[in-house]
């Protein structure tokens, strides 16, 4: 079974998509896509998983929560899926290069494919791609823009103190 909702993030509207009671997916809404969106007929349905994942994205935006308790669907390759999995061990309000990330996994030259790997996270905030970073600290892309990078790095940084 499949679900895709709404949720309205304090920067920015989201489409959450859970398949099998798992979070399989979060997408930045552009206006793009929603003017796309108003063309399909989707079912819009909040089940026992959509509201854990509501709840838990709530607790994260206010500040309470620092790490995502979610059952996850994540698609990728075995390198990517290596990758997630550094992501999520990147503690709150902390950042990583793309170049650390690349030595954790023991492939100290594939820093330009750990950002491919980030660029195709299908549950960016939950598995924190956000907390990578270019050399020297310098901001690189994001699903949501580099507005939104900010601001979540900006708001986990408020709230870790």
């Amino acid at each position: 079974m499949s679900e895709k909702f709404y949720y309205e993030a304090p920067w920015a509207r989201l489409i959450i998509t859970i398949e099998d009671d798992q979070l399989s997916g979060i997408e930045f809404l552009s206006a793009e896509t929603e003017s796309s969106l108003n063309h399909r007929k989707h079912i819009f349905n909040k089940g026992q998983t959509a509201q854990k994942v509501c709840k838990q994205l709530d607790e994260y935006f206010s500040g309470s929560r620092r790490v995502f308790d979610l059952p996850l669907r994540l698609r990728g390759t075995g390198f990517q899926k290596e990758v997630w999995e550094v992501l999520q061990q990147i503690p709150y309000g902390e950042v990583l290069s793309y170049g650390q990330v690349a030595k954790t996994i023991g492939r100290p030259q594939a820093q330009r494919a750990v950002g491919m790997a980030c660029n195709r996270n299908p549950v960016p905030i939950v598995v924190p791609c956000h907390r990578v970073l270019g050399t020297n600290g310098r901001l690189t892309g994001y699903a949501g823009g580099l507005d939104i990078k900010v601001r979540l790095l900006e708001l986990e940084k408020k709230n870790s103190k």
